[in-house]
């Protein structure tokens, strides 16, 4: 059974990169995908428990706490939930770099060098 190559479909092709000369096949690119909306999925729900829990649902219980002075309910839904958002894309960007290197789709200085020093020999 031979692997089908992925196919880019409309007009707007990407720009060229290093890893042109790769061919990334069907399978490498459902694997991948599938590994970015995981990750996607896990953190929206994050997201959706910081929000929507902590902000709004929780927030009565929470507000028996105090965090820096201000009702932990409060303290979430005005200030806390956009601190973990802020974390949750400093998460997202060093988790996909991973997924995107396990992959071979990453655009690595590195990975440019190696591609070079492949097709010189």
């Amino acid at each position: 059974m031979s692997e089908q190559h992925y196919h880019h479909q409309g007009e707007n092709f990407p720009p060229a990169s290093h890893h042109d000369q790769q061919v990334i096949t069907d399978a490498v690119a459902k694997g991948y995908w599938r590994a970015n909306l995981r990750l996607l999925a896990q953190l929206l729900i994050v997201w959706f428990g910081v929000s929507f829990g902590f902000g709004i649902l929780l927030a009565d219980w929470l507000d028996q706490f105090s965090f820096f002075g201000f009702k932990l309910g409060f303290w979430f839904a005005q200030q806390g939930a956009i601190y973990v958002f802020v974390v949750l894309i400093f998460i997202y960007a060093r988790r996909i770099a991973v997924i995107e290197r396990r992959f071979g789709v990453d655009d690595d200085e590195h990975d440019i060098t190696a591609t070079k020093k492949q097709g010189a020999s």
